[in-house]
């Protein structure tokens, strides 16, 4: 029972921690990608900006890697941001994997109580016979408290452990698309200097040319 006791608790402490934490205001806040989307537009991103967003949200982690290879090719950006985001994924999935070892050990400690009472309660019938109920009862309902506890335990932890597990995904999912979104628009915007660059430069050339003597 104590055990089950000290799961139960620490089971309860990672769904609380897990539900706070992994609020989606918290991990993906609006219109960030937006945000920092105008200013690179407008050319007032900054390394204090990209610091800034780093330390922001999960969200934030991602897109400052990208953020930080914005002048190298589309390959770079994509593996800064896909090596930031697997640390990402495992800190958003941090405790589930005990939540889950909990929610399947937890059925095992009940039914180890269990046998344990019907041992005892063949135990006490051996030395004292069959005359006094009391001693089989007894015996019963230590095994029957234990199973039940640790149903009691392992059934919400479950529960959780798939939900949580489902929003992380989704919050991943939601993620990548942010970052995608991120590396498209950096490579339309490079696009759109170049073309720019190559457009003052025809425009220049005639003329340059009509200067000459």
């Amino acid at each position: 029972m104590w055990p089950l006791l000290v799961l139960s608790v620490i089971s309860l402490a990672i769904i609380v921690e897990r539900l706070y934490s992994l609020q989606e205001k918290r991990i993906l806040p609006e219109d960030l990608t937006d945000k920092m989307w105008k200013l690179v537009e407008t050319n007032q991103l900054t390394e204090r900006h990209v610091l800034a967003l780093a330390r922001n949200s999960a969200l934030g982690q991602i897109l400052a890697a990208g953020l930080s290879q914005r002048y190298r090719p589309r390959e770079y950006i994509k593996e800064a941001i896909e090596d930031t985001g697997r640390h990402v994924v495992h800190e958003l999935e941090r405790f589930l994997n005990l939540l889950g070892s909990i929610a399947s050990v937890s059925p095992l400690l009940g039914l180890l109580g269990t046998v344990m009472g019907i041992i005892t309660a063949f135990s006490s019938i051996t030395q004292q016979g069959v005359g006094d109920p009391k001693v089989l009862s007894g015996g019963i309902g230590q095994a029957l408290i234990a199973t039940a506890t640790g149903l009691i335990v392992a059934i919400p932890s479950l529960m959780a452990y798939r939900y949580l597990r489902g929003h992380v995904e989704t919050l991943v999912i939601k993620m990548e698309k942010e970052a995608l979104r991120l590396v498209q628009s950096l490579d339309e915007h490079r696009g759109v200097e170049s073309g720019s660059f190559i457009a003052s430069k025809s425009v220049m050339a005639p003329t340059s040319k009509a200067r000459r003597p």
